[in-house]
């Protein structure tokens, strides 16, 4: 159903197309320049109170959402994975 990232924000789980360890995606050149014009576009949001350490992306109808996220990926992953819970 949906997926909490942090700091009041929530997706949809079905929109989300992937988790990312940001420690990891920004050893990439071609990463780093991609973040960095999605960023310049406005399409990143930062739901992080603290440094960021993951990067979720969503579908978004006609583009995507880039959201900034200062849990692990390791967490949100298990989140994602999560069953949930019935009343």
């Amino acid at each position: 159903m949906y997926l909490h990232l942090g700091n009041n924000v929530i997706v949809r789980k079905k929109s989300v197309i992937g988790i990312f360890d940001l420690d990891t995606v920004s050893w990439s050149h071609r990463t780093r320049e991609t973040l960095k014009m999605v960023e310049q576009a406005g399409q990143v949001e930062n739901a992080a109170e603290d440094l960021p350490r993951s990067l979720v992306v969503c579908s978004l109808g006609s583009g995507q959402r880039y959201i900034l996220s200062q849990l692990s990926s390791g967490t949100l992953e298990k989140r994602y994975k999560q069953k949930e819970m019935e009343f």
